[in-house]
């Protein structure tokens, strides 16, 4: 994942929850749910080496554009 996650343009970057069946590492077993986003978020930070709340404004921002809510 994280090899693919470093060839995506920043432009294009979005996080998504797979819920209900594919909770967090540290959720397993449990069912998903939207609020685990921020792991996703958090994770793809770290792979990038971005802060977690440059994560979350490049992903809302695209989110925006691709939804035409911008």
């Amino acid at each position: 994942m994280a090899e693919v996650i470093k060839t995506v343009p920043e432009n294009r970057l979005l996080v998504e929850t797979d819920a209900p069946y594919l909770p967090p590492q540290k959720f397993r077993g449990q069912r998903n749910e939207p609020a685990y986003i921020v792991y996703a978020v958090e994770k793809m930070a770290d792979i990038l080496d971005l802060s977690a709340e440059r994560a979350a404004e490049i992903t809302t921002e695209n989110a925006l554009r691709l939804f035409g809510l911008k």
